[in-house]
């Protein structure tokens, strides 16, 4: 707050230790509980979510570096913007990676 001044509105759930710390912070004037604000926010971080999901369940901090590595060229690969490419198109975009994939995989 020092940098960049008091916010003007902080959109939090209706958690109470939200609250608690905002009046600590002598902030609980700012904070905005709205439901559809608080939504927004958190459908934003879903991506890190279902990241840090899938990280809780490697022990050793090597065997995650090994599956992330392997796993984001993966993914990277058959990543296609279902929503932005019509289905014809999708489906062409996602035959040719599984036949690149394979090709490969073969070598």
């Amino acid at each position: 707050m020092s940098r960049y001044g008091k916010p003007h509105e902080i959109v939090t759930d209706k958690l109470k230790s939200y609250k608690a710390a905002l009046e600590v912070l002598k902030l609980s004037h700012v904070q905005n509980t709205e439901i559809s604000l608080n939504n927004k926010i958190e459908n934003s971080h879903l991506i890190f979510r279902r990241r840090e999901k899938m990280m809780n369940k490697f022990r050793s901090l090597k065997s995650l570096q090994k599956f992330i590595s392997i796993y984001s060229t993966f993914i990277n690969h058959f990543n296609h913007q279902r929503h932005i490419e019509t289905r014809d198109n999708f489906k062409n975009l996602r035959q040719k990676s599984v036949n690149s994939w394979r090709q490969i995989c073969t070598t």
